[in-house]
């Protein structure tokens, strides 16, 4: 769990629903520069990378309660997560959020921090999952917040040209990748076990 090229898919898991709503911010400003896309996605990538840690200290809290079942627990909330994104996107939920999003006026910090903060709520859960699992913090923040920065950045540029319509299928692949992750958990303690 713990290898560079697993904690990059983990962010790139975590950064589509960031993506998605910095392509709505993307749409709703028009002609986004470089420097705008970089600022607003350095906002969701502190976020993101924020809020594992918050998990992961909670994490490291419980961890020797449920050293046992860690693998158990990290796999339904990683699955529970990705569920929810899938779930969400599916339904219309996103779309919904972000046709909100666009009628408040201006794109000050402050509305930015908010959609990072709520877009980055599903990274509390794995912080968790990661502190079971007994993965380093630094490295998973580093990680999570650097891949959702670059991310976020190009969702803004990728927003004045394709509209809403990518957000959901991002977030429906996002999904994905964490449930494929979370079921990796069992197979690779099964495997480690036999």
């Amino acid at each position: 769990m713990a290898g560079m090229f697993t904690l990059g898919a983990l962010g790139v898991g975590l950064s589509v629903d960031a993506f998605a709503a910095s392509v709505g911010k993307g749409a709703a400003m028009g002609t986004p520069k470089w420097r705008d896309a970089i600022r607003i996605g350095a906002v969701f990538g502190f976020f993101e990378a924020l809020m594992p840690c918050l998990g992961w200290l909670i994490g490291k809290a419980v961890a020797t309660w449920f050293s046992e079942y860690g693998g158990w627990i990290a796999f339904l909330l990683l699955v529970g997560v990705g569920g929810h994104m899938m779930w969400g996107a599916w339904h219309g939920d996103l779309a919904e959020a972000h046709e909100a999003d666009e009628k408040k006026p201006g794109m000050g910090v402050l509305s930015v921090a908010l959609t990072a903060v709520a877009t980055s709520i599903d990274a509390l859960a794995v912080g968790v999952s990661l502190a079971v699992m007994g993965v380093p913090l630094l490295a998973a923040c580093v990680v999570i917040g650097g891949v959702t920065t670059i991310i976020a950045s190009c969702g803004v540029m990728v927003g004045k040209h394709a509209g809403l319509w990518l957000g959901r299928y991002a977030e429906i692949m996002g999904g994905a990748v964490l449930i494929l992750i979370g079921a990796a958990i069992p197979v690779q303690q099964f495997l480690m076990k036999g």
